[in-house]
């Protein structure tokens, strides 16, 4: 019968989730999964409500992004409300992209300072009392205080183009409610140091080579730690741009080889199906083309750069040819690199906020347009951590009657199941006592991948970590809590 691992739950990401690692007599690993076990009910809390609540229903989900999904949900409402995808005014959709990319701009920062850089700062085998944001402030206060205030600076665009930093209310269907006053532009153009959008920039940088340095120096450990070949997805700009907001499907594989070449989003189910397995209450989502077996596929920060083609910023551009020439123009299947490239990404955002803000489209008059009704609509953003889907349908009687969400943290299902698998045969295997390291290293993993379990299912309750190892008998060998 062998022994089994479990850490309950995975600390430093947002919602809950297990693992377990299943050992044979030997001590050898024969089987290891990531179980998430929340249950998610969006998909039928919105059936009989008005489709145009849509935008601020679905964003309860999450606290962290919820401007990611009132965005998504709002583009599929658009299209039932009669205007296209290509259909806002200019001032509604710059709006919405400033939104959307002062989220990812909070939620990179938040990522890298809060969650991950500990691991970098003081080693996987560090005391867990100092292993977190407490022992980063402590130790590193220039780090830890950039964290707060750049979180602090996207935090800050979202109010002002939602309305509320959580949950918000500025996207309607076809359009907005609410332009950006030349006053509010100013103060993030020109505001008291470092609250601004030069030094935010200046910050994003720092932060790019901080990992820079700190990978030419543990380049083993980076490059070696969970890597593994996968396919890739992500939205791609008409001319093959990275872009958050909007732009049409790309894959590829491993090698670089296209398997959806820049195809419509709304005609996703032609290409992407999900399959349920018994151990989880998330989806794995694969491509069709593939078939369940090979078809399955990462998203966020890592499969962006490996599907654009380059970044339409200065200073992102100049790094992502950096990184690109890392692994000779292949796509990049590293897990730790993930982090790179998410900080490569919040570079990009600052430069785009500051384009933004000196748009004058911004304090245009012109908010909302109108249309045919349509009876159903798919919206699509790349949220912090992966492409989105929204996907409604409504009734005679303007109320929802279906709703599908892919978010994200699905769509990296298996890949997350594939990492916490390498950790498990190259760390935990033959093994006879847990030591802390190495359930940190399961983790260090999965955060990777920044998880938002709570986006892809939902759940009530507290739940303790708990790591127990047992013999074959059942006779209890080692165990830890939290």
């Amino acid at each position: 019968m062998g022994r089994k691992i479990t850490i309950e739950p995975i600390t430093r990401i947002e919602g809950h989730g297990k693992v377990t690692v299943q050992l044979d007599d030997d001590g050898r690993v024969v089987q290891s999964r990531f179980h998430v076990v929340e249950f998610r009910g969006f998909e039928r809390f919105v059936q009989g409500h008005p489709y145009w609540e849509a935008p601020v229903l679905v964003e309860r989900l999450c606290g962290i992004c919820p401007v990611s999904h009132h965005l998504a949900a709002a583009k599929a409402v658009d299209i039932i409300a009669g205007v296209g995808p290509e259909g806002l005014t200019p001032t509604a959709e710059k709006m919405r992209r400033l939104m959307h990319y002062g989220q990812m701009f909070q939620s990179h920062a938040l990522h890298f300072f809060h969650l991950a850089s500990p691991d970098l700062l003081f080693g996987a085998d560090a005391d867990p009392a100092i292993r977190n944001v407490i022992g980063v402030a402590l130790m590193h206060k220039d780090l830890a205080v950039q964290g707060v205030l750049m979180r602090k600076f996207g935090q800050e665009i979202i109010l002002a183009t939602a309305g509320k930093k959580i949950h918000g209310t500025g996207a309607i269907p076809g359009g907005i409610n609410k332009n950006l006053s030349p006053e509010e532009r100013d103060s993030f153009l020109r505001g008291p140091d470092p609250l601004n959008a030069d030094k935010m920039i200046a910050w994003a940088q720092a932060a790019v080579d901080f990992f820079k340095d700190f990978h030419k120096k543990n380049t083993g450990l980076i490059d070696g730690f969970a890597a593994f070949p996968s396919n890739h997805l992500s939205l791609v700009r008409k001319d093959g741009a990275l872009d958050f907001y909007h732009g049409a499907l790309r894959a590829v594989d491993a090698d670089g080889k296209r398997i959806l070449d820049d195809v419509d989003y709304r005609d996703y189910l032609d290409h992407i199906g999900e399959e349920v397995r018994s151990w989880s209450y998330m989806k794995f989502p694969y491509l069709r083309a593939l078939g369940k077996a090979d078809g399955w596929y990462r998203v966020g920060p890592l499969a962006r750069l490996n599907t654009c083609d380059f970044i339409p910023t200065p200073l992102a551009q100049k790094e992502f040819e950096t990184y690109r020439a890392y692994t000779k123009g292949k796509p990049n299947n590293m897990s730790l690199h993930t982090h790179w490239a998410r900080l490569i990404e919040l570079l990009h955002s600052g430069e785009v906020i500051k384009q933004l803000l000196l748009d004058p489209d911004l304090q245009g008059s012109d908010l909302v347009r109108k249309g045919r009704k349509a009876r159903e609509g798919v919206g699509l953003v790349e949220a912090p951590r992966g492409t989105l889907f929204h996907h409604y349908r409504i009734n005679a009687d303007d109320q929802i009657t279906m709703a599908n969400l892919i978010v994200s943290t699905t769509h990296n299902n298996e890949p997350m199941n594939r990492a916490v698998s390498w950790v498990a045969k190259n760390v935990l295997d033959r093994k006879t006592e847990i030591t802390e390291g190495m359930l940190n290293r399961v983790e260090i993993a999965i955060r990777a991948y920044d998880p938002c379990l709570s986006c892809a299912t939902h759940a009530l309750g507290r739940m303790p970590l708990e790591v127990a190892l047992v013999d074959a008998r059942g006779n209890l060998i080692s165990r830890k809590e939290r």
